[in-house]
């Protein structure tokens, strides 16, 4: 394990990171295809968008090079396998809510330090890493929740999302330009998963209008 996270392998683990979160997203757009109750073109189209939408759209902006998801059809097929899984099994019936809200974080932690790693390896510095890790982890979502006629949980309704996102791209950020890419991959999941479990739990958001109040105060006024 040591070896396999050393600085020479970065690389190689951003790749299984990253496929990771396409199988996790391509699982989660599936689940939410069968509360709709679409047919299997449906749900591949669906899960499909949610797996691979996010890298696309980075590696896009990235401009270096056709993007990953459209060369190595390894990613396709973790995409395709999430789906084929939440198709084939009921998931939602025959999994707690506790493990999917620990999928979502992961799922978000992981394409957030997998974008920003993969943004610096290209020569870009710590804004766009940012801003890119954030985009590659939120951004399937967003285009699936769209193509579902739901909000997408970027724009608020959701206890902290791309919060979490920036905070997990920022951590990758700062660790890699203190020489210590390996230690930010790790720090990144683990800060990532935890604070978008705290915010489910706990209800954490961001201030939604000007008349904002946090919620111990709205009950003491009730």
């Amino acid at each position: 394990m040591a070896s396999w996270l050393s600085p020479g392998h970065v690389t190689e683990v951003t790749r299984v990171l990253d496929l990771i979160g396409v199988f996790a997203n391509g699982t989660l757009g599936g689940v939410l295809a069968r509360d709709r109750g679409l047919d299997l073109f449906g749900f591949l189209v669906i899960g499909i968008v949610s797996g691979l939408g996010g890298g696309i759209v980075r590696d896009t902006l990235l401009q270096h090079g056709t993007p990953v998801a459209l060369t190595d059809y390894t990613y396709l097929a973790a995409a395709t396998g999430g789906v084929m899984l939440a198709f084939v099994a009921d998931l939602s019936r025959q999994t707690s809510s506790r493990v999917f809200n620990l999928l979502d974080a992961s799922a978000l932690s992981v394409w957030a330090v997998a974008g920003a790693q993969k943004t610096l390896s290209v020569g870009l510095g710590w804004l766009p890493a940012v801003l890119l890790g954030t985009i590659t982890a939120v951004g399937g979502g967003a285009v699936r929740d769209l193509m579902l006629g739901r909000t997408p949980g970027i724009f608020g309704g959701t206890p902290l999302y791309a919060t979490v996102a920036v905070v997990v791209s920022a951590v990758m950020v700062v660790c890699s330009r203190l020489g210590a890419p390996t230690v930010g991959i790790v720090a990144g999941v683990v800060v990532g998963i935890s604070l978008r479990l705290a915010a489910l739990s706990r209800g954490w958001r961001l201030p939604g209008s000007r008349d904002w109040r946090p919620r111990a105060l709205r009950r003491r006024r009730r």
